[in-house]
């Protein structure tokens, strides 16, 4: 074990892993705090409906195994005939696409068009405009004989875009595009040959990885998950540059790691104002039922996030006892704590027109749902208020409805995308649906609307 001997060793100990040390958020916590009085902050789908404000803290953290882990997948059913995703008052849910192959991560192009990620099939789909009824009025494939691919993004950011870049489970290629373009105009060029899991001896674990650029176009970030639930790095090689984000240049050179300890960041975004990185994280299992807490947050270069060592700041995973005192101080806490085991996956800046003016530079993120907790959560999608560009810590349930009373499950809420006209896009790879939601006035629903009201930023 190392010593505990300052912040050069921590630097020199982290790079050795391939990893990175963040700039340290202050001294060592104490004790824990005693629980923050009143109603426990964590819920389960029987209470998770629209308009419902949610916010941990690390002081609500329970101890490690105060309940046992379970193995509690969910009961996967069609959709009965009266079962809707619910929205707050005021909002429309329109099926905008169904009968895809598992559809994955969306995201909008700069002319409206809409990319669907079909992973399982390597398939990403291009939809095209929305009738009167609020369906696609077209659906085309747009590149196929990827594998595993989640993340796409268009680059160089802005308005004209020349390529669509594809993170493969194993790789970064990109493809020639222009607006309005319904299939890929040539062949796929590798741009980064070999991410940390895809090789034969090093596969396996989480698969998604994101992608995402920089607001001035010159660094590309990637996403890459653990391979295991909480091992060691150091009697693990295979997690090495795993559990972290990496970042390159556009032509997939200057390879390193941008921070490190992310469990999974299965969900990456670039703030469009102050340039941050956040990220979408699946934390680690195991503890009980109310560990660990899921989380999105903004990211420090070269900030460490605590896996597997710590979680949630300075709390060690018993695990781990003993282990590397010297990253307890380093451990940065992120800015949102969500329900533990809701899997949060992607992740957007709401930057459309449509919603009220309080939904403005929000976060919008999807719950995919838990499997290993005794009563289920998430299952939805949630929106994290903002306030000059910081999120205040608490978050709102924002579409739910996908599990019934008796607990069996017909949706899972994978992607979010902004439509060119404002409403949000939610991919589900139970139903192999695409849902949008509009926004038609707080005195009128239809359509499939929730019940409660919109609540407004303070």
């Amino acid at each position: 074990m190392l010593a505990s001997v300052g912040r050069a060793s921590v630097v020199g100990f982290l790079a050795s892993l391939g990893l990175a040390a963040g700039p340290s958020p202050g001294p060592a916590p104490g004790p824990a705090p005693a629980p923050s009085p009143g109603p426990s902050p964590f819920t389960d789908f029987r209470s998770e409906r629209p308009g419902k404000r949610v916010k941990i803290t690390p002081a609500d953290l329970p101890a490690p195994k105060v309940t046992k882990s379970v193995d509690n997948p969910p009961h996967i059913i069609k959709r009965p005939k009266d079962a809707w995703p619910q929205a707050p008052a005021g909002f429309k849910v329109d099926l905008y696409a169904d009968g895809l192959a598992g559809p994955r991560l969306v995201r909008t192009a700069p002319n409206g068009d809409v990319f669907a990620v079909e992973s399982a099939d390597g398939v990403v789909r291009i939809l095209r405009g929305v009738l009167a009824s609020g369906k696609a009025g077209w659906s085309g494939v747009f590149a196929k004989g990827f594998k595993k691919p989640f993340g796409i993004a268009f680059y160089p950011p802005g308005p004209d875009p020349h390529w669509l870049y594809v993170a493969n489970t194993d790789s970064v290629v990109r493809l020639p595009y222009r607006n309005g373009d319904s299939e890929a105009r040539g062949p796929a060029e590798t741009v980064v040959p070999e991410l940390p899991g895809g090789g034969r001896l090093r596969g396996g674990g989480h698969w998604t990885r994101d992608v995402a650029f920089s607001r001035d176009g010159k660094r590309m970030f990637v996403s890459v998950g653990s391979h295991s639930n909480v091992d060691d790095p150091e009697k693990n090689p295979i997690e090495k540059e795993r559990a972290a984000v990496l970042v390159f240049s556009p032509d997939g050179g200057g390879r390193r790691v941008y921070a490190s300890g992310i469990r999974n960041a299965v969900g990456i975004a670039v703030h469009p104002r102050s340039g941050e990185l956040w990220v979408s994280v699946n934390e680690r299992d195991e503890l009980g039922d109310d560990l660990v807490p899921d989380y999105i947050t903004h990211v420090d270069e070269g900030g460490f996030y605590g896996w597997p060592w710590y979680y949630i700041g300075g709390h060690q995973d018993p695990r781990h006892a003993g282990r590397h005192p010297e990253l307890k101080a380093t451990t940065i806490v992120p800015d949102v704590l969500v329900q533990p085991h809701s899997a949060s996956l992607q992740m957007l800046f709401y930057d459309g027109k449509q919603f009220p003016a309080e939904y403005a530079g929000d976060i919008f993120a999807a719950e995919h749902g838990s499997w290993n907790r005794s009563v289920r959560t998430g299952y939805s999608v949630i929106r994290v208020p903002m306030r000059d560009a910081r999120a205040s810590g608490d978050y709102e349930i924002f579409l739910s409805g996908f599990v019934t009373a008796g607990g069996d499950v017909w949706g899972r809420p994978v992607g979010v995308a902004v439509a060119n006209d404002g409403a949000l896009l939610v991919s589900d790879d139970v139903s192999n649906s695409i849902w949008r939601v509009s926004y038609a006035s707080r005195a009128k629903t239809g359509g499939g609307a929730g019940a409660g009201a919109a609540v407004k930023k303070k």
